[in-house]
């Protein structure tokens, strides 16, 4: 019974408390990304999962999309903070 309906329930009141609280966050950063490289400010990627089923990412953009130019060429002054403190 926990495994079916209490852990479902628990994961979604715990997801909508994590995304009131860090909305700030994302909305500065959002805004720091639009500033620095413009639109699009999120991008998405497919990632195969534990199980090998694809799915979809979606990430703040960190770089600049010119893929004539070398990896410290595409980065930004926001790059940097970003990338620090992201986790994959």
């Amino acid at each position: 019974m926990y495994k079916n309906y209490i852990k479902r329930i628990l994961d979604i009141i715990l997801s909508i408390v994590l995304i009131i609280v860090l909305s700030p966050i994302f909305i500065i950063s959002a805004v720091l990304v639009f500033i620095s490289i413009g639109k699009p400010i999120i991008f998405k990627q497919t990632r195969e999962g534990k199980t090998k089923k694809p799915y979809t990412m979606y990430k703040f953009r960190t770089m600049n999309f010119n893929e004539d130019m070398n990896r410290e060429e595409r980065m930004t002054p926001i790059t940097g903070f970003l990338d620090k403190y992201k986790k994959e």
